[in-house]
Parts: C-alpha cells; structure tokens; sequence
C-alpha cells in the first residue's frame, strides 16, 4: 500500500510566535505541496493575517470539523478546532488564550491523527509560558503527545538528512535520554533502562529510513567520559551497561564516548544515530550543524509527528521575517516517514 499524497496537519502552534508566518510560507513552497495535501489546524483569520504579511492572498478552504476534510480536492483547507478567540492577541508576548489555542491545536491534530483521520502532524512550535498560563503544565509538544497517545517510551530526537555537513548515508538522528528538565535533575533521571530504551528507539527510526544496520554512538554525560570515575561515575553505573544491554540484543552501539569528540565522528559519518544525556548535549551540536534543516522527530509514538528546530521566536514575530525551511523539512520528512510506514 502506498499514500501518493499523505494528509498531514499544519498546527500553527502559538500564534503571537512565527508559527503563523512559517506555515504560510511553507504553503507556497512547491517541495511540501508535491509530497502531501496539507491541513492547517488553527484559526482561518490567523492564517489569512498571516498569508496578507508575506504579501500573499492565497484562497483555501475553512472546514468546521475534521470530517470535512477528507471530502475535500485538492488545496489548501484550514481546520479551526479550538473556541478560543485569538484574532486580538498582542504579536510576541506570552498570552494564557495562545498558550489555550496552541494546546487546543495538538490534541485536536493527535486524536485525528489517531483516529486515521490525518496521516501525520508537523508542528508549529509553542510556547511553554503561555501553556502553563492555561493551566496546561507540561513541558511542551513531546510530554503533550505521549499522554495523548498513551506511551511511556518516548524520546525526543534531532535528525538532520545527509548534506556537506553531515556525511553519513541516511543522515543523523540525535535522542535524548532526557527532555525538558534542568541540568541539576539529569543524573538522577538517568537510568540503565531509560538510556537502553532510548537506543531502541532511534535504531526503530534509523530502520525505519532505510538504515538496516544502524551504527549508534552513545554519549558520556560528563567531560572526559568520567575520567575513569574522576569527573562522576555515570558512565560506569548507568551508560556503559546500557550499552553492552544494547549490544546484548543485536544494536551496533558504540560507548560512552566524550560528547565532543562524538559528535564530530558522527558527522562525518562513523555514526547514524547518537544518544544524548540531556537537551543541549545535543541540539547545541546539531544545531550548529544545520539550523535551519534540523527536524524534531518524536519517538515512540504510533502516529507521526516532526516539527522544525526552533523556537517561537517572539523577537521577531509578525515582522515578515521567519525562515520556513525547519517547517518545509520537518514536512518532507513526515512524508517520508508516512511511506516507509504504510
């Protein structure tokens, strides 16, 4: 079975950010309308301001309910599923109705996509004050996603396709062991359990993009891997026995190695994946690497869902100044994921 042209929701994440604009210039970009028939889900007044910023008046179609959208030809149909009025929210400040609409946005997105409904979610990015502010206390999109979808092994995880910059065949992928959390909570959140499921999971995504022996380098969480014990001993009690559980069932998992070094040798293509301790361990590196084409891939759930590398980046909201690239690969890539699934 194949989907020539998967569905896949556009959420327009927290529209006081660049969400809006992002997704209205993806939307005019001929490389996402090849690979699939998008549904925006947000308000049709949002997306119209934001088609009128980028100087554009682009027709589609606003449907009441997710049914309608199946019905449907082809263009461009925005699916507004929250009652939330969000017409009159300030551009780049931190509102508890944005946070509200953006929450409302991604469940809505997630039980469709569950349902068959959808076949995938790219994710405008939102913001974690403003969630909180309406009483929705989650960290952000990952946490939301996995109790929606009812999972408990999940990661969060950077990919980047092959380029000049990172070498290997099927690009990079980077998870995390750890996600939204402070640098002070990291150690005691490590466990040989979690980091071993957390190598699972981003050999299940490497396959899945046509990787069949994915090589995975796994990170120490402390300079010099420890020094044998000298700078912690995280590496001996928890990252090293993952690993060799690892080994155990037929991964081709490499460490712990320095987070320095490894990271160069996995982008010049001695590893497919690597496994991060912590947020910025990773997404610091990948970022570097490629800003505008790194895209967030969630892992362990049964649905698809990517989103671009950046934040709401409310310095430069509603100023006709976003780069849609993070949002149009983080589109190719659900594609792609689509079909490898079906």
């Amino acid at each position: 079975m194949t989907i020539e042209k998967p569905t896949i929701a556009l959420t327009l994440g927290d529209i006081a950010g660049i969400g809006p604009e992002v997704v209205a210039r993806s939307l005019l970009d001929d490389r996402l309308l090849k690979v699939c028939r998008p549904v925006v889900v947000g308000h049709p007044e949002v997306l119209r301001r934001a088609f009128a910023l980028i100087g554009k008046i682009v027709p589609f179609q606003s449907v009441g309910s997710v049914d309608a959208i199946a019905k449907r030809d082809e263009g461009i149909v925005c699916w507004n599923p929250s009652s939330v009025d969000v017409t009159l929210i300030a551009d780049g400040k931190v509102d508890a109705r944005a946070g509200q609409a953006a929450y409302d946005y991604l469940v809505s997105a997630t039980k469709a996509a569950l349902a068959g409904q959808i076949d995938a979610i790219t994710t405008a990015p939102l913001n974690k004050a403003a969630l909180n502010l309406a009483g929705h206390h989650y960290p952000g999109h990952t946490e939301i996603l996995a109790s929606e979808c009812g999972v408990r092994e999940f990661a969060m995880m950077l990919y980047l396709p092959s380029s000049n910059k990172v070498q290997g065949r099927y690009g990079l992928g980077v998870a995390h062991v750890t996600l939204h959390t402070s640098i002070r909570s990291v150690p005691d959140l490590l466990s040989v359990e979690r980091i071993t499921e957390t190598i699972g999971l981003i050999e299940g995504f490497l396959k899945r993009i046509g990787c069949q022996t994915p090589r995975i380098g796994i990170s120490a969480l402390n300079p010099h891997a420890g020094e044998d014990g000298l700078f912690g001993g995280e590496e001996a009690t928890h990252i090293a026995p993952a690993v060799i559980d690892a080994q155990r069932r037929g991964i081709l998992a490499d460490g712990p190695i320095p987070a320095d070094a490894l990271m160069r040798r996995a982008a010049t293509g001695e590893f497919d994946g690597v496994v991060a301790m912590y947020h910025d361990q990773g997404h610091i590196a990948l970022k570097l690497l490629g800003f505008d084409q790194a895209v967030n891939v969630t892992l362990g759930l049964p649905i698809v869902r990517t989103s671009p590398s950046h934040g709401t980046a409310f310095d430069i909201a509603w100023q006709g100044r976003a780069n849609a690239n993070g949002l149009i690969e983080a589109v190719l890539i659900a594609a792609k994921l689509i079909r490898r699934q079906v």
